[in-house]
């Protein structure tokens, strides 16, 4: 795993979600689950994750904090700093892991559509790029593998653009004799 600089000099905020949840139901533990993974939150602990400081991810941990409150459950928010610039940098390396596993499968996704049928390009490329967004939403510390799902992604634009481009066949039969 490479390491993933962290641009501040120090370690700086970060804004913790501590929760419980009963076991059962277990509905409301596999939306929570769902939806923190949709963020890209760091789990520090069993029943505590992290995501970078800011007015939005504070927002939505906010939210989520609500929810486990209506399903019965306990929840605290933090915000926190590292006791060490080490500590940040761990953190911030396994959460671009993560997305740098996401972004692999972005370009595999897109390889594998270049070779499809005109029409499954066109709908694979809706679904890549609809992926690319939603994981670019919760990458925080971006990994050099997003430039090459990047690159997958426009190589696959340019295969669609180039079909498009190119007269479709008329088939001509024989009239019957």
């Amino acid at each position: 795993m490479s390491q993933i600089p962290v641009e501040r000099p120090g370690p700086s905020e970060w804004v913790l979600l501590s929760y419980r949840l009963p076991r059962e139901p277990s509905g409301p533990r596999t939306t929570l689950w769902r939806r923190l993974k949709r963020l890209g939150v760091a789990q520090l602990g069993d029943g505590l994750v992290a995501l970078p400081a800011d007015a939005r991810t504070r927002e939505q941990l906010e939210w989520l904090a609500g929810d486990v409150a209506e399903a019965s459950g306990t929840a605290g928010l933090w915000v926190a700093r590292p006791a060490s610039a080490a500590q940040e940098r761990e953190v911030a390396a396994g959460m671009a892991a993560a997305r740098a596993q996401e972004y692999l499968a972005v370009a595999k996704q897109c390889r594998g559509a270049a070779a499809a049928e005109p029409a499954d390009r066109v709908r694979a490329l809706h679904r890549a790029r609809a992926e690319w967004r939603a994981v670019n939403r919760r990458d925080f510390f971006p990994p050099p593998e997003r430039e090459v799902a990047a690159a997958a992604l426009r190589e696959l634009a340019a295969v669609v653009a180039g079909a498009a481009d190119r007269p479709t066949p008329v088939q001509v039969s024989e009239p019957a004799p």
